[in-house]
């Protein structure tokens, strides 16, 4: 297929929070790889253009995962039973330490590749392991995918098991610069991200020398913050002398902004579950993405997240599957989480803070997620042609649905795990 080219269907978005943007039967353009918008009617201007019409199916952006693990996708549904900094210890870090095993690596990674791009996600920014060598694997077959991506090794000095430790900040920052300079321009869709695991794992050392790598190469940062309030309180012991959590990033200039060199510093933290004021009037000021992962807070007991408040305060927003704190790769899954823990946080927490509607949370994986890949998220006019076709006959009913209706119930009954006809990055139908 054409980068340029129209395909037509019952295309379903949101270009603002509040409301849905429905077009049945539309015209959806695309030139270069590039969304000219949609229409009603098809323009004659691109009438000679290629038309692929996809009937009565359903036409959605393609999702953004801002948060997902590639090496523990092995034991997604499983080990469930332990909060946070316990189920790191005994069961992520010991699954972590194989990926120095390549041949375990590429089989691992293979398995996690190939699921996510059956699914609805198009693009996602993901934490690999300490293993360069291993990440360079995984960062190539997400180019072979054809999902554009964020990848990061990651980088850990302390506090995890001695397989998985990196001997001292020294050597962590000298693999790092080697893997960076190894694939920094070898990937049209693959791209490098800065990957500190978090505070508790990263010495003050290996903090300075991040952010000196982070200068010479620009590259974004990703990283977690304020999961659980067992992590608070070591990071409040290892670092008593930060105002608060993410005050630990913004000293070594990884968290939104430089402001020794006025630059800005693209970052996206996982969670916040437990953010202070002082914290989110940081990442507010500093253009800092939350990447709200509402699967993984729930099964890690970790806590709800105030995603209404952080959209009323204006800030950058999108979800995680966080695999495997979150069982799901689908951002269809996230989409309905986000609704029902906010559901819970108004009922049981406050109830001067309304829930998330349905527009809301499919904006924050459509729009709000894609603004950290650039102009993505929606076949608005300039926008990345990123799509998603399925087909929801399969979802039999008795009654007439609008398409309102059917957009939402797809979401619900998890239409992205079921038929999906089309999938397009970037003007390319993968699949």
């Amino acid at each position: 297929m054409s980068k340029s080219f129209v395909i037509k269907g019952n295309i379903c978005q949101t270009i603002t929070p509040s409301q849905l943007d429905l077009h049945e039967h539309a015209y959806a353009v695309c030139v270069d790889g590039v969304s000219e918008g949609v229409f009603d009617t098809l323009p004659q201007k691109y009438a000679h253009l290629p038309l692929y019409d996809y009937g009565d199916m359903l036409i959605f952006p393609g999702m953004v995962d801002l948060h997902i693990h590639a090496p523990q996708y092995a034991f997604r549904g499983m080990c469930m039973d332990l909060e946070l900094m316990d189920w790191l210890n005994r069961y992520t870090f010991p699954e972590e330490e194989k990926y120095e095993d390549l041949a375990y690596a590429e089989k691992a990674y293979g398995i996690f590749v190939d699921a996510l791009k059956k699914g609805a996600t198009t693009r996602a920014c993901i934490f690999a392991t300490r293993h360069r060598y291993a990440t360079e694997l995984l960062m190539d077959l997400m180019e072979k995918s054809g999902l554009v991506s964020y990848v990061g090794k990651v980088n850990m000095d302390r506090e995890a098991s001695e397989a998985l430790t990196e001997k001292n900040a020294d050597i962590s920052a000298y693999t790092t610069f080697g893997w960076i300079n190894a694939v920094k321009d070898k990937y049209k869709n693959t791209l490098p991200i800065l990957t500190p695991r978090f505070i508790p794992c990263c010495t003050d050392k290996l903090m300075e020398e991040l952010r000196e790598i982070q200068m010479a190469y620009g590259i974004p940062v990703q990283s977690h913050l304020s999961e659980s309030k067992g992590e608070i309180e070591f990071v409040r012991f290892l670092r008593p002398d930060n105002e608060f959590y993410g005050d630990s990033y913004n000293e070594y200039d990884l968290f939104g902004k430089n402001d020794d060199i006025n630059t800005d510093v693209k970052t996206v933290m996982a969670h916040c579950v437990w953010s202070s004021d002082e914290e989110v009037g940081l990442m507010r000021k500093n253009g800092v993405f939350v990447a709200h992962c509402p699967a993984s807070n729930m099964n890690l007991t970790s806590g709800i997240a105030p995603i209404r408040k952080y959209l009323d305060l204006g800030l950058n927003i999108g979800l995680g599957t966080d695999i495997a704190g979150g069982h799901s790769e689908s951002v269809f899954r996230a989409i309905t989480d986000a609704i029902q823990v906010s559901k819970m946080y108004f009922r049981m927490v406050d109830e001067s803070v309304r829930p998330l509607i349905f527009s809301e949370a499919f904006y924050l994986a459509t729009m709000g997620g894609g603004a950290f890949f650039g102009k993505v998220g929606s076949f608005l006019p300039g926008y990345q042609f990123d799509a998603v076709v399925m087909d929801d006959s399969v979802l039999r009913h008795p009654q007439p649905l609008t398409l309102a209706e059917r957009m939402e119930r797809a979401v619900y009954l998890g239409l992205d795990e079921k038929n999906i006809a089309a999938k397009f990055v970037s003007g390319y139908n993968i699949i």
